[in-house]
């Protein structure tokens, strides 16, 4: 995929750990946070805040981090280790969610709302979606793209499903593999243009020879 800009429409919690591609880190800086956090806006409760912390970032680093070790396991059916699963929950209770009950004048209304810091709020909303990803039996559809140089994952909804993204690794292989069958077929066209008998003023010369035929 281009490492330019970040994959979205996956789980929360697999565009999460998609930000960490095969080279580079997509989150960072408290910047870089912060633009992911605007990218995200419609499945994230709260607003990114002016101003996003080194802790905002490190909270959030932490559950890319475990999630990414669970899943790496959970998908093929193996135990997460203990202490990822561990980390994932303590990152929830950080910032515990109640539904706050309020009257709006003709009912009583229920909002979800955290306790905590804006990255904490945010580290414990991620950790909520990861746990939800791991506990669906459909984790065990979650692949790796098929791409050499990828490591993006996706869930994948069609068993022929390949690609994170049929518009970026799906197009650039197509390409790859166009340029590298146009250049097998080079070396043979070659041969074949070089067994074919030279013609000149004298007559025609035999195949790889210079000499006129008698």
């Amino acid at each position: 995929m281009s490492e330019a800009v970040p994959l979205t429409g996956e789980p929360l919690a697999l565009d999460l750990v998609n930000t960490r591609p095969t080279a580079g880190d997509l989150l960072a800086t408290p910047g870089d946070l912060r633009s992911w956090w605007d990218l995200q806006a419609d499945r994230l409760p709260d607003e990114a805040p002016q101003e996003v912390t080194a802790a905002d970032l490190a909270a959030v680093h932490a559950v890319r981090e475990h999630t990414a070790r669970a899943l790496d396991h959970v998908r093929r059916g193996d135990e997460p280790l203990a202490a990822d699963l561990e980390a994932l929950n303590q990152a929830q209770r950080a910032a515990p969610a109640i539904n706050e009950l309020a009257w709006n004048g003709s009912a009583v209304a229920a909002t979800r709302r955290r306790d905590g810091s804006p990255g904490r709020r945010l580290a414990a909303h991620l950790a909520e979606a990861a746990a939800e990803l791991l506990a669906d039996p459909a984790v065990t559809n979650i692949r790796e793209c098929e791409a050499d140089d990828c490591v993006m994952l996706f869930l994948a909804a069609h068993p022929r499903r390949r690609w994170c993204s049929a518009a970026r690794c799906g197009n650039r292989m197509r390409v790859a593999r166009h340029y590298q069958r146009h250049k097998a077929r080079q070396p043979e066209r070659s041969r074949t243009l070089d067994e074919q008998p030279a013609v000149t003023d004298e007559g025609i010369c035999c195949p790889g020879d210079g000499d006129p035929s008698p």
